[in-house]
């Protein structure tokens, strides 16, 4: 009796964690959505694309956990999809609550690979908890459009 309950109390947690995982952005999901905003700068140029990322009502920059962030490469924030008072301020030496230099981090890897991921802790939107994350960053001309992932 014990292994049968053992059983289906398994079974229920690995049905249950699909449903979590959905609420969830993905690490392919925000690498896709900074693909977006990167052609919406190039295609429109900023200011238009800007705006799009900063409109909490526009979903292809704003989904569940995910949201678009624009630094330029001094780390002064250009864009924010949920933080708007971070918008011009230079934050290039911000760091997150366990000291790491982020936006550093993210201007660097921008320098000098183009894109890739950055890992730090900042507040979850849906949970307003501080939580790990990992930020997918790329490089467009003198601005880095960046997305990330809670673990």
């Amino acid at each position: 009796m014990k292994m049968f309950l053992g059983g289906i109390a398994i079974s229920l947690g690995l049905l249950a964690a699909p449903a979590y995982s959905a609420e969830k952005g993905t690490a392919n999901e925000a690498m896709a959505m900074v693909k977006k905003a990167v052609a919406l700068i190039k295609s429109d140029g900023k200011e238009k694309a800007f705006a799009a990322i900063s409109d909490p009502n526009n979903k292809d920059f704003h989904d569940r956990d995910l949201y678009i962030y624009v630094y330029d490469l001094n780390g002064v924030a250009v864009a924010h999809g949920v933080n708007q008072k971070l918008v011009g301020k230079n934050l290039l030496d911000m760091k997150d609550n366990e000291g790491k230099a982020m936006i550093q981090e993210m201007v660097k890897v921008a320098k000098e690979k183009g894109s890739g991921w950055v890992d730090f802790k900042w507040p979850n939107p849906v949970s307003k908890v501080v939580e790990a994350k990992s930020g997918y960053v790329e490089k467009a001309g003198d601005v880095l459009v960046g997305s990330g992932i809670y673990k």
